[in-house]
């Protein structure tokens, strides 16, 4: 029995017990042995992570993908996990240390700090997986997986081994993303480019073999710069080749200020000649635009900072190399101070000796750490990197020739961009928490890459045997005792950039390096779900990884969803104050009602604008249909044993029949097409207004009068097209349809392996081949999971049927729609003419008489040659009715009140028209306010078109 009142916490616990106690999500269920295979893999979220409403979104697509798949008879592996990320973890159990006043990590060590690391994993890195079970996603939890498994970590160590033999991975010293607080390169994913107000000092370089004066330009050329401290790196000046100013001065040289160093100026098509001077310092060795620049013109790579970001001059032989006398006591001076101290102290310094030309205020984008919110430094430092131009070649052909496919589209042209100007990939990162890179090193510096550390020692000694610096029998006593060879080759330290680990995620996790079956029956997977800010950092890259060791591509579909932004379209953010927490909804409303609301609002292309207000009304759609199933289970509505819902004789019932059939192929092309939101709108027109709105209200007068085959038939057909609607619903809103799929009739199987109302259209060739491979002659594809019920009623259609029925609606709808127009009161009846009414009019009004009058308020309906005098002529269905409204509705105030809106609405378009043609207010509004003034024009604009509309029938009534 169906509980009064619908309580989604009470369902959410209850539902999450029955799912896991029957291993409903199982991956090679027994009787899916022979159905074709469907898989995802979740993007794992990082282990210390919360959900936020970028998880709610990307996992409530992807569980209705797999949930959809699931009823129609597919295999499907929903892949789960979690990532071990390395710096946000470290610094979580660091922090947690300095906060009980324990230990730090370089007093503890690497051995105990990764113990205590692990330690937190078991108690708190299960978060983010109890979280994603509360949002309701249906992945096979049996199988969960860690990016520090001991399976993976085998595939990360094999793949790393591999590459680097294949001369794919390689160690170089290149500029990188370092964090001097976190002591750590980072990717450029972690770094937040944030909006400083600086400044821009013009520095005057004097011109070798030219006298300097502050009062001859000819002595000097003009640079500006926003970092003064990184002059003192400065091997090069650089004008554009085609620059008339400075023409005569390529190839020569200025003295560095306060260095004394030489250094050249070149030409290159870097410098804008439009911009500040046309000159500009180059440092190679930091900032990223200098160190191709430099490359280009083989200038030096000085470095003049630390790990910390302080200046580094003592000992420093690239700095102090061709410096002239005296040159060693600024570097004392200045030697180990900060960077932001020295800048100010630098500029002092080139005041006083005339070389500022000018400070103008500047505001320009400084890059962040997003962790650590210290100023990212580019640092010039030796790292490991992946030869990504070689790998992305075979993985742009992929997407090229069709074998994978983004939606929407459009994305594909921002891959090709990345992909075709791809630089080496960073993949070192000096952490502890992460996987260590298997590389040592011998005494000399060699490096050795090997899967295991016996391996490195044995081609180590190989090595050092056959070079001499070791005799055989050293080598040999060495191989056999450790304590001997203690301390001859070391383990690289560094740890490798997670994104290398989440690369492999779509076949690591399956058990590859190991040929297991699981890797033969579910890769490649079909669809990958994720947002666009990723497409590089991990859609490209397991791209690339999949083609190199599976030589499949990993997926063949890529679904980037949009953002989800607050209800005014700005980003959420905490320092904004705007995040809506998935969570509290789920507390408010209920799991269900969020995912409906994400993919009702899940447009491809578009960002979704969050507004509470959304939530709370599709929790009252899921009350609608709690209640009709209430309705239902009063009036003794339930599906007979053998009932065909084809064979219905009553008009009505076949009207359902016909409309649920279209609504079923409606939401199953949309979800083929990942057209989330008009599968959504799709269920939910057919559940408020078709099922609930019109077809149990026009059913009432049968299901409350005598008994018959009329109303026996009726309650049947109730039950059928509710079931039918849970079926349809529950990839959306899972927890609710379960439940009252459980309370509404006894049946043997859950709702969630339900059979989908209409049949797939069967597994491609591919699918076929590749299923034989896996599990022998395709013969055995003929399973009770692929067999569709005899009636597939997705295929029925009554034309008949629904024009009757739609008559009736379309009737009271229009005239429900002018009595809201004209203001009149409910309790005012209103007569109807049927005006030249056809045969087949005149042969179905009597039988829907008393129910328009009841639904459409109205008096009287009758037939007429012409529509009387005073009367507003509706058109439906291409025939005309009259609603005389004279003496009903004073029509000269009516025509007052809805000219008075109408100049309303003219007033709001223009003042929203006049924002928007401010060229200044476009440009510099936030993108949320302009977006907003523009839905406000657009609202203003319909809100006059009824009103038009409303003014030209009360012309008829006048």
């Amino acid at each position: 029995m169906i509980e009064k009142n619908y309580q989604p916490a009470d369902i959410e616990s209850r539902m999450s017990v029955v799912w896991e106690d029957s291993l409903a999500f199982k991956a090679g269920r027994p009787d899916r042995r022979d159905a074709v295979p469907f898989t995802i893999v979740i993007p794992p979220p990082n282990v210390t992570g919360s959900l936020h409403m970028g998880h709610a979104l990307n996992n409530t697509l992807q569980d209705i993908l797999c949930r959809f798949e699931r009823m129609r008879g597919r295999d499907v592996l929903w892949q789960p996990g979690t990532d071990h990320a390395g710096i946000a973890t470290q610094m979580v159990v660091e922090r947690q240390l300095m906060e009980r006043q324990q230990p730090g990590r370089r007093e503890m060590g690497r051995e105990k700090f990764l113990e205590r690391v692990w330690q937190w994993k078991a108690e708190s890195g299960d978060t983010i997986i109890n979280q994603l079970k509360r949002l309701g996603a249906s992945c096979d939890w049996s199988r969960e997986r860690f990016t520090m498994d001991e399976g993976l970590s085998k595939a990360v160590v094999k793949v790393f081994v591999e590459l680097h033999r294949d001369g794919l991975i390689y160690k170089d010293k290149r500029l990188v993303n370092w964090d001097t607080k976190l002591l750590t390169a980072i990717s450029d994913l972690e770094v937040q480019q944030t909006e400083v107000k600086g400044h821009l000092w013009y520095l005057r370089y004097p011109i070798e073999g030219k006298t300097f004066s502050p009062d001859d330009p000819a002595s000097f050329i003009v640079v500006a710069t926003t970092r003064p401290e990184t002059m003192l790196g400065d091997t090069g000046v650089a004008v554009h080749p085609d620059d008339e100013r400075y023409q005569k001065l390529v190839g020569k040289h200025i003295i560095l200020p306060l260095v004394g160093r030489k250094v050249q100026i070149v030409a290159d098509d870097y410098s804008d000649p439009e911009k500040g001077s046309g000159a500009v310092k180059v440092t190679p060795a930091h900032d990223f635009n200098d160190f191709e620049v430099g490359k280009r013109h083989g200038l030096r790579q000085i470095s003049v900072l630390d790990k910390e970001g302080c200046l580094d001059l003592l000992d420093n032989e690239d700095y102090l190399r061709d410096l002239p006398e005296g040159a060693a006591q600024f570097a004392e001076e200045f030697h180990k101070v900060d960077r932001f101290a020295a800048r100010k102290r630098i500029v002092e310094r080139l005041e006083a000796f005339g070389f500022v030309e000018r400070i103008e205020p500047h505001t320009h984008t400084v890059p962040h750490g997003d962790r650590s919110g210290t100023v990212i430094e580019p640092y010039l430092t030796d790292q490991w990197y992946v030869d990504a131009k070689t790998l992305a070649k075979p993985a742009t052909a992929a997407v090229r020739s069709g074998e994978t496919s983004f939606v929407p589209k459009n994305w594909e042209k921002t891959y090709f961009e990345w992909m075709e100007n791809i630089q080496p990939w960073c993949i070192s990162r000096q952490l502890w928490w992460g996987h260590q890179i298997p590389a040592w090193y011998g005494p000399d510096g060699k490096v050795f890459v090997a899967e295991t550390e016996e391996e490195a020692v044995s081609h180590a000694l190989g090595y050092y045997v056959e070079q001499e610096v070791i005799t055989a029998e050293q080598g040999r006593e060495m191989a056999l005792d450790r304590n001997k060879r203690e301390g001859f080759i070391t383990r690289d330290e560094d740890v490798l950039d997670t994104w290398f680990s989440s690369a492999l995620w779509p076949f690591s996790t399956l058990g590859w390096p190991d040929a297991t079956p699981e890797v033969q029956r579910y890769y490649p997977t079909n669809v990958l779900v994720t947002g666009f800010d990723i497409i590089f950092f991990w859609v490209a890259r397991m791209m690339m990884m999949g083609l190199h060791f599976m030589k499949e591509v990993p997926f063949s579909t890529i679904y980037i969803h949009a953002l989800v932004r607050d209800e005014k379209g700005a980003k959420m953010s905490k320092s904004k104050g705007n995040v809506i927490d998935p969570l509290h909804l789920i507390d408010e409303y209920g799991a269900d009602a969020l995912r409906f609301t994400l993919a009702a609002m899940a447009a491809q292309g578009r960002d979704i604008k969050l507004a509470t207000s959304r939530v709370e009304g599709y929790r009252n759609f899921a009350t609608k249909l709690w209640n009709a199933c209430r309705f239902a289970e009063m009036n003794h509505c339930a599906v007979p044993d053998g009932f065909e819902p084809a064979k219905a004789k009553q008009t009505l019932n076949r009207w359902i029949a016909h409309e649920s059939a279209h609504t079923t192929r409606e939401v199953t092309e949309a979800i083929e097409a990942y057209r989330f939101n008009d599968a959504a709108g799709a269920i939910y027109r057919f559940v408020w207004n078709v099922y609930c709105d019109w077809y149990v209200e026009l059913a009432k007068p049968v299901l409350l009068g005598p008994d018959g085959p009329a109303k026996a038939e009726t309650r049947a057909m109730v039950a059928w097209a509710r079931d039918e609607i849970l079926k349809l619903l529950h990839p959306f809103m899972p927890f609710i349809t379960e439940e009252l799929w459980e309370v509404t009739a006894k049946r043997e199987e859950l709702l969630a392996l339900a059979q989908w109302p209409l049949k797939p259209s069967g597994p491609t060739p591919e699918q076929l081949a590749m299923l034989a491979a896996a599990t022998g002659p395709t013969e055995s594809l003929v399973s009770p999971m692929l067999v569709m019920p005899i009636f597939d009623h997705a295929d029925f259609t009554d034309p008949k049927a629904e024009a009757e029925i739609g008559w009736v609606i379309d009737l009271i709808t229009q005239i429900r729609s002018v009595r809201a127009e004209m203001n009149i009161a409910p309790a005012t009846l209103t007569a109807l003419v049927l005006v030249g009414a056809s045969a087949e009019t005149k042969e179905r009004a009597p039988r829907w008489i008393d129910v328009i009058k009841r639904m459409a308020r109205l008096s009287d309906i009758s037939f007429g040659d012409r529509a009387p005098d005073g009367a507003v002529q509706l058109l439906v269905r291409g025939e005309v009715a009259a609603l005389p409204l004279k003496g009903v509705i004073d029509v000269a105030a009516e025509s007052a009140r809805l000219d008075k809106e109408v100049a309303k609405a003219d007033a709001d378009i223009k003042r929203a028209e006049s924002k928007l043609a401010n060229e200044k207010f476009v440009a510099n509004a936030a993108e949320e306010v302009v977006e907003e003034e523009r839905e406000k024009r657009e609202a203003a604009l319909a809100r006059k078109a009824k009103l038009l509309e409303a003014l030209e029938r009360l012309k008829q009534a006048s």
